[in-house]
């Protein structure tokens, strides 16, 4: 998607490859927004609610409808369970918005963790990276991820991001200290998708963070870096897959030759 409040692109850039995913691959397709959909406008902004009416009429049939208790009601933000993994999929575009923050935070905290011991954050922003977004820029919906949603993430034990906005692969990981357990929370970005790619630009700056988050002895490890190069960077996808406790994930390329960034075909994440 190029222009969320033009809706003649969406039947350009996103009908054609969502439908030969769940009507040629018969593969479920549910995605958080970003700033090509919704735009990073505030709510109520005319250019955001074209984009978010636009975004909700593509996304309909795709997604728990209005009413349900896994949709916050006239937004793009939901949540569902998958075995025993939760995912909750919200707008980054409007980090700082308290309905959608209330509404998150009332899923967490809701939550059945014996049934759901794995809990999945999906959203566009990423909180570190170190791409064309990130480096020595830190981008407003960044840092209202970080300020906003990761100490919420962390009070309730949120075991991975997932983003995109930056168009190659990135892996950051957290580990942070509460009730004398360590904790583990790994940042992916991955927006390999098939969009110019870009390369890596260096590091972001953490010791805000870090300080912010000092009393829980947060410690953040980045464990792959992008390439400095496009080649280095190809286009990707990548399958998370959940064994009981255990997580592992594997980087599929999708070029004739082998993506192996990780030097190996699967990566432990414990």
């Amino acid at each position: 998607m190029l222009y969320g409040p033009n809706g003649m692109m969406w039947n350009v850039s996103y009908v054609p490859l969502v439908e030969r995913l769940t009507r040629e691959a018969k593969l479920p397709f549910l995605f958080a927004p970003g700033n090509h959909d919704t735009t990073t406008r505030p709510p109520g902004d005319p250019e955001r609610e074209h984009g978010l009416k636009n975004t909700l009429r593509a996304m309909s049939k795709l997604i728990p409808p209005d009413g349900s208790p896994r949709r916050l009601a006239g937004y793009p933000t939901y949540s569902f369970g998958y075995g025993n993994s939760f995912f909750i999929l919200l707008d980054s575009d409007i980090a700082t918005d308290d309905a959608q923050l209330a509404w998150v935070t009332n899923q967490l905290e809701g939550l059945n963790r014996t049934r759901y011991p794995h809990v999945f954050a999906v959203f566009h922003h990423p909180p570190f990276d170190s791409g064309q977004h990130g480096g020595d820029i830190l981008e407003p919906q960044s840092a209202a991820i970080r300020t906003v949603y990761l100490p919420l993430f962390h009070k309730h034990h949120v075991r991975m991001t997932i983003c995109g906005h930056d168009h190659l692969l990135d892996h950051f990981v957290e580990r942070y200290e509460e009730g004398g357990r360590t904790y583990r929370m790994d940042h992916l970005v991955s927006g390999g998708g098939g969009a110019p790619t870009y390369t890596y630009r260096g590091e972001p700056d953490l010791e805000p963070y870090l300080t912010a988050t000092a009393s829980q002895h947060t410690r953040i490890e980045h464990v792959l870096k992008p390439g400095s190069a496009v080649d280095d960077n190809p286009p990707h996808f990548l399958i998370v897959r959940v064994d009981g406790e255990r997580l592992s994930l594997e980087v599929v390329g999708a070029g004739p030759a082998l993506y192996r960034p990780y030097g190996q075909q699967m990566v432990d994440l414990n």
